[in-house]
């Protein structure tokens, strides 16, 4: 069994690394190959994955990790205008500022479970939201939001044109350069020195939330969700547990935060609203809460349906539906039109409420389904009429 379980994990972890390289190549055909969208594919992945440790593993369903997404980006951006340009740096002092605002908000909110548990989070994310958006405004520059400045000291870096905003780089190399671009079938492939950073990080989280699912952390946090009252009985505080899972969360979603800064260096208070704390519940739980890819679907599903759906107008869908007739024609897009454009969120609403009421598992559980009955047709042979012996 445990074979089966280290087999599968290298077999999935193989998979993503290849999906994941090859996303310009695999998105392209679907209008989602340019490097902006692949980044924020790969960001808000990776922000769901450290959700799903907290919400997937251990059942506390948090409605405050914005506050963390957005502590994150301010931390980064503060240390390209103190320090440098270069990712690293900023990366490493989001992780530490979110960790310990994790921490915090962890040993306060966990004293709690249950509905209260999230309204404390919510409380403390909606807290952090209104400060950063009006009291501390010498840090955050209110709701202009944090940004660049010729005048920034930067004492590691260099000055090249100082009339000039510099870029974001690792090591030289910048975040939004395309280092290759080539035409595979007809399409435009842009391979992105910023996508490939993101999905570094992608990756690596993933592997460490494997290695978290399949640890005996993750087997305690599976009691904590199971049972916690029976776990009490045994004379084990899982306290110290949750809160762990809540800082390696909460750590993960800065992480997020900073190479968000890192791809265009700003921070805006807008990124800790609740509707974001929301959002990453929502990737979560359409894509399969408590799996190792879920999240990563869900992520993606969500993002595509924002970026790609919301720019989608009456002239394209009456391009779509031009080989029928024109009252035909008219009259699909008339129907359509609500569910696209700015109804994006419509189609998402209609498409959460489908999972969720047919597929609790989420995309994942889908996908198994559809992978059990593709091997059901496989598997089945037609069977040979036998005659009685005489």
């Amino acid at each position: 069994m445990f074979n089966t379980t280290r087999t599968n994990d290298r077999l999935l972890l193989t998979i993503v690394i290849i999906m994941v390289l090859l996303g310009p190549i695999i998105l392209a055909p679907f209008g989602a190959g340019y490097p902006a969208l692949l980044q924020r594919f790969a960001i808000y992945g990776l922000f769901a994955v450290g959700f799903n440790i907290l919400f997937g593993l251990t059942g506390y369903l948090s409605f405050g990790h914005a506050a963390f997404l957005g502590v994150g980006s301010y931390a980064a951006v503060w240390m390209f205008k103190l320090l440098t340009m270069n990712i690293i740096p900023a990366i490493l002092l989001a992780m530490v500022i979110s960790g310990l605002f994790a921490l915090l908000i962890g040993y306060i909110s966990l004293r709690r479970s249950g509905i209260y548990f999230s309204i404390l989070t919510l409380a403390f994310a909606q807290m952090s939201y209104n400060m950063a958006y009006s009291v501390l405004t010498p840090l955050t520059n209110g709701e202009t939001g944090l940004q660049l400045a010729l005048s920034d000291p930067r004492v590691l870096d260099r000055v090249e044109n100082a009339n000039q905003l510099p870029l974001t780089n690792l090591f030289g190399l910048d975040m939004n350069a395309v280092f290759w671009n080539p035409t595979l079938l007809g399409y435009q492939i842009q391979f992105n020195y910023g996508f490939y950073v993101c999905a570094a990080f992608l990756i690596g989280g993933f592997y460490l939330s494997m290695r978290i699912f399949r640890s005996p952390f993750g087997l305690m946090l599976r009691a904590v969700k199971t049972n916690r009252t029976r776990l009490n009985y045994t004379g084990i505080n899982p306290r110290p547990y949750t809160l762990a899972a809540f800082v390696i969360s909460g750590m993960y979603a800065g992480l997020a935060g900073a190479l968000l800064a890192s791809m265009e260096p700003l921070a805006g208070a807008e990124r800790m609203q609740w509707t974001a704390s929301g959002e990453v519940v929502l990737m979560t739980i359409l894509g399969g809460a408590g799996t190792l890819i879920g999240p990563v679907l869900g992520a993606g599903a969500i993002k595509y349906f924002e970026n790609i759906f919301s720019t989608i107008n009456e002239n394209v869908l009456h391009g779509w539906f031009s080989i029928f007739p024109e009252w035909l024609n008219s009259t699909l897009s008339w129907v359509f039109s609500p569910f696209f454009g700015e109804g994006w969120n419509l189609t998402l609403g209609l498409l959460f409420m489908l999972v969720v009421i047919f597929l609790p598992g989420g995309l994942v559980e889908g996908a198994q389904r559809l992978g059990g009955w593709l091997k059901g047709l496989v598997s089945k042979r037609p069977e040979t009429a036998t005659t009685p012996a005489e």
